[in-house]
């Protein structure tokens, strides 16, 4: 768990326990001990045990947790996935906070894990964007990874992609080629990626030096065989982006794109229905 993982659910907590649960306060004995269930209510791909571990263990340490199947796996409706043990009063100020972190991460998972099915036959992987809840970007992606998707860059800083807005500031390809020799002198680990949307930029884009990814943007079908067949056996990569929906994955898929990538795994994701249920204990 990164101290800035840890960090946002410090914050969760006090948004959500404030100065205290006054109604486990007042109205459940402070003995008093409770055994329930993590159900999950919808078939999906379950992910966040770390967090709701996390979550447990930062308002009581004294609650056990037993996850009844792997994180990762899809589930049918009405399972249970986890089994959690401890003080009512603990068990019941910690509730919602885990709720709301796998409910959401598990939502992510399973999004990704619709998408990642449908180009299972393919060679082309499934990746992310930076199109991520504000502050939740490491744990969203992980969530991608649960869910069967891969990674793109985590921020601005682990790659160099070259957009259409940068390119108009700076558009001539030997100006181009020098930024990518200078990037790649003082920082010869950062790999860059540059973006296009016709295949006259693809054509000159594939003849520099120190480029390891071409973004294809907002193509059709036609254009990426196109620009895959250009590509020839150089070791470009190409990641087709844009509109990418489930009726046409698959189809851009089969053109032989090395990644697609696919803003809604985070963005669109949604929550995946999961509650806390308890059962008696004597």
């Amino acid at each position: 768990m990164s101290d800035h993982v840890e960090t946002l659910i410090e914050m969760a907590l006090a948004e959500d326990v404030g100065s205290g649960d006054v109604t486990s306060e007042y109205f459940v004995p402070e003995e008093a001990m409770a055994k329930g269930f993590m159900l999950v209510k919808q078939a999906g791909v379950v992910a966040g045990y770390d967090v709701v571990r996390q979550v447990f263990e930062k308002v009581d340490p004294r609650v056990k947790l037993k996850m009844l199947v792997p994180e990762g796996t899809k589930v049918e409706e009405m399972t249970r996935v986890i089994q959690i043990e401890g003080p009512a009063r603990s068990v019941l100020t910690a509730e919602r906070v885990s709720l709301n972190f796998m409910q959401r991460l598990s939502g992510v998972a399973t999004k990704t894990a619709s998408y990642s099915d449908l180009i299972a036959h393919t060679s082309a992987k499934l990746l992310d964007t930076r199109k991520t809840t504000p502050g939740w970007r490491k744990l969203e992606k992980q969530a991608v990874l649960v869910g069967g998707g891969s990674n793109h860059r985590m921020g601005l800083y682990d790659r160099a992609m070259v957009k259409d807005n940068h390119l108009v500031a700076q558009h001539d390809i030997a100006s181009l080629q020098a930024a990518i020799h200078k990037l790649k002198t003082d920082k010869p680990d950062v790999e860059v990626e540059l973006e296009t949307d016709t295949l006259e930029q693809v054509e000159a884009f594939l003849d520099l030096e120190g480029v390891t990814y071409i973004l294809l943007d907002n193509m059709s079908n036609e254009m990426l065989l196109k620009a895959v067949e250009m590509r020839g056996d150089r070791s470009v990569l190409l990641e087709a982006s844009g509109g990418v929906t489930h009726e046409t994955i698959k189809e851009i898929a089969e053109t032989g794109v090395d990644f697609i990538s696919v803003g809604a795994l985070t963005h669109s994701a949604v929550a995946l229905d999961i509650s806390l249920e308890f059962i008696p204990v004597e």
